[in-house]
């Protein structure tokens, strides 16, 4: 397909909370990825960064700062700011350098050292700014969101706290498995109904941290990586970038605000299902065909959510897919084998990268003890605030 590029090269930083700068980690990254590829940095012709970011506003220039700290050597650059989807954004630019020419050769990196605790807004008063009013008028943190979104699966599905502890417990136990994740501890059940409430129903080990941590691609042209003698590349097929459609009529934290519905009839679906749907449209696959999936588990709750908006289940039937062992390993569609937010904690630049790096490993069957096997087609799938859709999808 003309719209391919090749994945010549995955790297990641450990995550954890490390204490250095968010550059130390993004050059980390970005060198073991040059390494896999067997790719020198001069012979990169474009860098793309995702923007470490403070209290929903880009605090650094990534994509010049992580050129001038490889070296100088005149590539192209680019610098993107989406939130959580900055990473899949990032892909997204420099998949379109490549097909349009501009470059054989390009890499995106993302990393962040994150604050402790969750994430909280910018200092001065800005009541344009969505994410600001979010926290200074509704109080609406973080947890918040994660906490009623877990209260309306409860009320509309049916959706159980031990459902949602089941989804700890398995990315744990992956988690477990990855040398780059922050906890590589199993958990039990008990042990998250033990942790203590931070979002009622939500306990701490429901929701995904704040951590440090860098992830990177390099990515070509089919053709470079002909010439490199690569002849079977792990591809990256389609990038979804959508933004949500009128009328949007449920109320979605962090988004506070909806359009009527008095007049005009909802959607047919909604914004996350659209991600998907505009991913699938464009690889020419459907989820039936997927192998395995990489969501955006901020918290236990919202994976169950994903497993819906992907169409691997009917809606409402999440708990149940959980439940049957489907997205478990050895299971007819894992999910978040790489153990998740759950095990990673965000550094928002660099997980929506990360979740692509880990459908390469997989797909290339470089995955050890997590290893889906026979996997084919993978899916990444993050939403960023105020209407930044994100879906990767690539295949082997």
């Amino acid at each position: 397909m003309t719209g391919e590029v090749a994945v010549l090269g995955a790297g990641m930083h450990p995550w954890g909370k490390w204490g250095r700068g968010f550059v130390e980690y993004g050059v980390a990254a970005a060198r073991a990825a040059l390494a896999d590829a067997g790719i020198e940095w001069r012979d990169v012709g474009s860098i793309v960064g995702a923007d470490t970011v403070r209290g929903g506003y880009p605090g650094y220039v990534a994509g010049a700062t992580f050129a001038k700290a490889l070296g100088w050597q005149g590539a192209r650059v680019a610098s993107v700011y989406a939130a959580c989807a900055s990473g899949a954004q990032a892909v997204a630019a420099a998949r379109a350098q490549i097909l349009a020419g501009l470059a054989d050769v390009v890499l995106v990196v993302g990393a962040d050292a994150a604050p402790k605790g969750f994430f909280r807004p910018a200092g001065g008063d800005r009541p344009d700014d969505p994410d600001w009013l979010r926290f200074r008028v509704l109080g609406a943190t973080n947890p918040t969101y994660f906490g009623l979104y877990a209260r309306r699966r409860m009320a509309v599905h049916g959706d159980t706290v031990e459902d949602f502890a089941q989804v700890k417990v398995k990315n744990a136990a992956l988690g477990a498995l990855n040398p780059y994740a922050r906890y590589r501890k199993r958990v039990s059940a008990e042990e998250v109904a033990a942790s203590a409430v931070v979002a009622d129903p939500l306990r701490l080990l429901d929701i995904c941290a704040t951590s440090d941590g860098g992830a990177a691609l390099v990515l070509s042209s089919m053709e470079f990586a002909r010439r490199r003698g690569v002849a079977e590349p792990v591809r990256i097929r389609a990038v979804s970038t959508v933004t949500p459609t009128y009328p949007n009529t449920v109320l979605d934290l962090p988004d506070i605000a909806t359009d009527s519905a008095a007049a005009v009839e909802p959607a047919a679906g909604t914004f996350r299902a659209s991600i998907a749907r505009a991913a699938y449209e464009e690889a020419g696959v459907g989820p039936e065909e997927l192998s395995l999936a990489e969501v955006y588990d901020l918290s236990t709750a919202l994976e169950l959510q994903w497993y819906e908006d992907l169409g691997l289940c009917g809606e409402g039937e999440g708990a149940k897919l959980l439940r049957e062992g489907a997205t478990a390993p050895g299971g007819r569609i894992p999910v978040n084998t790489s153990g998740g937010l759950a095990s990673f904690g965000e550094a928002v630049p660099a997980q929506a990268i990360a979740q692509v790096c880990e459908l390469t490993w997989q797909l290339r069957g470089d995955a050890g003890a997590r290893q889906v096997q026979h996997a084919r087609v993978g899916i990444t799938a993050n939403q960023g605030l105020f209407g930044h859709g994100s879906a990767v999808i690539a295949v082997r």
